[in-house]
């Protein structure tokens, strides 16, 4: 069956045909493929086409699909068993390994997504400190729990969506947006304040330099606590997260993707006297019955396990080297871009030739470029020469170890073909 026979036969039993709105290529047009397998940097849908992958389930996949280190893990963990609703090993060897990378966490507990992290450390935050209040920014995404949805990146910002149908007024009455990368005076309602250290989510917005270290102080001077959102950057921009890289210490972590080595999962974390308010200790339930999923558990392990500091160094190295290449090479090819790197991260920025946005530092300067309107074209040019991005303006790239210094000459290639067929198209239309 072809990907528009499989795409019509999902719509007849699945919402959209997806299970995540961003997968139905509405903000870029088109069918969507259907992956039937990976293997690295690739994926093959169900035509046989075979795709450089850039998305890499959204960042789940350090080590690129199909990794025989997770494999074998799985593999090996399953014939024992795939979930028991009772303590296991895995949990505990997971939990010490991130325990162990992290600076300033002390304890974690597994849920089944990141979305669930983040909703269960909001109310963990709230249960600790008998406030209200949530500040989060304009652009970040942090799942999809009602009162959250509010101003969000990623596939919200997609589809053009300022929030969500369905989530009472009630739900974000609480929820105080506030522009990123400007630290907020806060009142003392204010229970938390939640930010992705590295916004990846509006694509990839950078911190300017003092606004971590001012979000911490202002949050000790109110006694709110203060969240860091890791699903996206959690050991993908280094082996101790942000926190190891900006020397700025949350009071709680958010992880989901990586420690689960492509299976489902989530995980939040903390300090032993903020956790003493979780159930079973305290009086803040939470609880899932996959949560802590040994298959899960065993795949993060393995792949924390498999690279170290200097392998992050080399990586983040030879990313670097790539967006030079891949910025220049799409404006040799007559358009405007910006690639800027955090880590192992790279965004990627597209308009039209002669545009004059700079590095954006903020959702609104984010959301400008969008409008711009080059990246859906670009896309397609791309996805025609078999290089698959993600298919909207608001996320970032993910280079996974698997992809060669091959796969990435090829994909600056590519980029510089797709920017001139795209600019010649605007130039004759």
């Amino acid at each position: 069956m072809s990907n528009a026979a499989w795409f019509a036969r999902a719509q007849e039993v699945i919402p959209g045909g997806v299970n995540s709105p961003v997968r139905s290529f509405r903000s870029v047009g088109g069918t969507p493929y259907t992956v039937l397998r990976g293997s690295g940097a690739y994926v093959e849908d169900v035509e046989g086409t075979t795709y450089l992958d850039f998305v890499q389930s959204y960042g789940a996949s350090l080590l690129g699909h199909a990794s025989d280190i997770v494999i074998e893990a799985v593999d090996r963990t399953v014939r024992n068993g795939s979930t028991f609703g009772a303590p296991t090993p895995g949990e505990v060897l997971l939990a010490e390994a991130i325990v162990e990378r992290v600076p300033g966490l002390e304890q974690i507990r597994f849920v089944s997504s990141g979305t669930e992290a983040v909703m269960s450390a909001v109310r963990l935050a709230r249960g600790a400190t008998g406030r209200s209040t949530i500040v989060k920014f304009d652009g970040c995404y942090h799942g999809h729990a009602d009162a959250l949805l509010v101003a969000g990146g990623s596939g919200v910002a997609q589809l053009g969506l300022k929030g969500s149908a369905g989530v009472p007024d009630g739900a974000v009455a609480d929820t105080m947006v506030v522009p990123y990368n400007v630290v907020p005076t806060l009142s003392d309602d204010v229970a938390c304040v939640l930010v992705e250290p590295i916004a990846a989510n509006m694509n990839l917005v950078k911190p300017r330099e003092g606004f971590l270290e001012g979000l911490r102080a202002e949050c000790d001077r109110v006694g709110a606590l203060l969240i860091f959102d890791e699903v996206i950057t959690g050991f993908r921009i280094g082996p101790g997260g942000c926190a190891a890289a900006t020397g700025v210490t949350p009071d709680l972590w958010c992880f989901g993707k990586v420690i689960g080595g492509g299976l489902p999962v989530g995980g939040f974390g903390g300090s032993r006297e903020i956790f003493s308010h979780l159930a079973p200790l305290g009086e803040v339930y939470q609880g899932g019955t996959l949560s802590g999923n040994p298959l899960a558990m065993a795949a993060g392990l393995a792949v924390l396990n498999s690279v170290d500091a200097q392998d992050y160094a080399t990586h983040t190295n030879r990313v670097g080297t790539f967006g030079r290449a891949l910025c220049q090479a799409i404006r040799d090819g007559g358009l405007w871009a910006c690639v800027p790197q955090a880590g192992t991260l790279l965004g990627l920025y597209v308009a039209p030739g002669g545009s004059s946005f700079s590095a954006p530092s903020n959702y609104a300067e984010s959301k400008a470029i969008a409008a711009a309107d080059a990246y859906p074209a670009f896309f397609h040019a791309m996805l025609r020469r078999g290089i698959a991005l993600a298919p909207g303006a608001y996320e970032v790239m993910f280079v996974s170890f698997a992809h060669s210094d091959d796969d990435l000459a090829r994909a600056v290639e590519a980029a510089r073909d797709s920017a001139r067929e795209v600019s010649e198209t605007r130039s004759a239309s």
